[in-house]
């Protein structure tokens, strides 16, 4: 058992103090996957809390076999999928990395890479316009496979579905991504030649 799952059962025995260090330890983790869903700190930052409401009021709920990371996070992803469904936003946070050809590649934001850094600047806003043509279920699978470096097991968990289901998700986004980004790509293209003088 490690800490978390310690305080986690310390919590469920009624100690708001290991609960209070289950808060300090995962309020960033949470916030960030709130974010990413949401696009608005406001929003995240009422949904995070929203998050460790519930997973205080179901405490009781919470396996010891699972990792408490998992678990929480998984409650943070219904609660922005469940507002998603209610409300359409028009802006998400993630970054991407297009590389040989047609190939759409999510960045990882924790590895460092000057190149996927200078990437960044350029695509953040185009990103942001095509995720919220993708199903929330889509977008909430791609963050945890991308930003939380979650397995497509602890994906099916967190989401509720089966592990086949999780892989045609992320193939069918990744497809999505990558057809919506080769479209941006021919438009610029052709708005630069527009612009560009016929003497050269």
């Amino acid at each position: 058992m490690n800490e978390e799952q310690a305080w986690a059962l310390e919590a469920q025995q009624g100690s708001d103090e290991a609960f209070t260090k289950l808060v300090e330890t995962y309020q960033t983790p949470v916030f960030n996957l709130c974010y990413r869903m949401l696009g608005e700190p406001e929003l995240a930052e009422d949904a995070a809390q929203e998050t460790f409401l519930r997973a205080y009021q179901h405490l009781h709920r919470y396996d010891q076999k699972r990792p408490f990371a998992t678990w929480l996070l998984s409650i943070a992803a219904h609660y922005c999928i469940d507002k998603l469904r209610r409300r359409k936003f028009s802006m998400f946070s993630m970054d991407a990395e297009d590389e040989e050809g047609n190939t759409f590649e999510i960045a990882d934001p924790d590895s460092p890479n000057p190149e996927a850094e200078s990437i960044k600047g350029q695509t953040r806003t185009r990103v942001q316009s095509m995720l919220k043509d993708l199903d929330d279920t889509d977008r909430a699978a791609i963050i945890m496979r991308y930003w939380y470096d979650y397995s497509e097991i602890e994906i099916a968990e967190s989401l509720r579905l089966t592990v086949s289901a999780v892989k045609s998700r992320l193939h069918r986004a990744r497809k999505e991504l990558a057809g919506m980004w080769q479209e941006e790509e021919t438009r610029a293209h052709a708005e630069r030649r527009t612009y560009e003088s016929p003497a050269f």
